[in-house]
This record gives C-alpha cells, structure tokens and sequence, in this order.
C-alpha cells in the first residue's frame, strides 16, 4: 500500500518517455496524465477540510501534471491533433479552479468545433473567444 510507503508517489507524468512520440502517442499521453490529475486539480479546485500541507502536496502535483501535458501539446505537429490535446488540459486547469491558465490554453485552441465544445463544457470562457 501507498500510504505506509515512504517513497515518494510516482505519478504518470513523471515518467520519463523513452523515444520522441508520434502525434497520436502524445495526445494519448496527455489525456492519460489529465484523466489521473484530475483528482488533484478537483482538491485544489476546492480545498475542503485538507491541512495546508495536503494541499499543497495537490497544488504540487496538479501543476507538475500541468507542465508536462503543456510541454507535450506543443510537440504535437497535427493542429487538431494538438486542438483536441488542448482541450483536455483546459478541462484540467478548470477542475482545478486556474481560470487564468484555462483561458490562455483556450485562445490557443483553433478549431471551431473544438472551441464550441469547450464553451459548452466551461461557459466561464465564454468572453475569451477570439
């Protein structure tokens, strides 16, 4: 078990990748990484009855988990590859609450379709449309 482990806990985007990915490859790898962060973007999204040392410990995490998705998105040659990428760290950046984040990936994101949907799925951004 984990929590008698005094290691630290390895997370999916601390992985080191061993060979340059494919397009398709990174956006897998970027969905993976958003889907097991999401339950530290949700805990620092909202804080609840955690210490302020777990939650840093999930503010840390989410944001190493971050990085690296970005990082990848920006490898990604394919524009609506590297769109509908996008898309699932603005999902991610918005469970954790960082409008901010959340709003310049979404400039980013070009297609009509891709935008449409996130404006369905987070109106907040709804006056960041260019």
């Amino acid at each position: 078990m984990w929590l008698f482990n005094k290691a630290k806990r390895k997370d999916i985007w601390d992985d080191p990748v061993e060979q340059p990915l494919g397009d398709i490859e990174a956006a897998q790898r970027i969905r993976a990484i958003c889907r097991d962060a999401a339950g530290c973007a949700e805990a620092v999204g909202s804080p609840g009855k955690r210490s302020p040392k777990q939650q840093q410990i999930e503010r840390d995490r989410y944001e190493r988990a971050a990085k690296v998705a970005m990082e990848t998105a920006m490898k990604i040659s394919d524009q609506l590859v590297r769109d509908s990428a996008v898309r699932e760290i603005v999902g991610l950046c918005m469970k954790a609450n960082n409008i901010k984040t959340g709003r310049a990936l979404f400039r980013a994101i070009h297609a009509g379709s891709i935008k449409a949907e996130v404006l369905k799925e987070h109106p907040t951004l709804e006056g960041e449309q260019a």
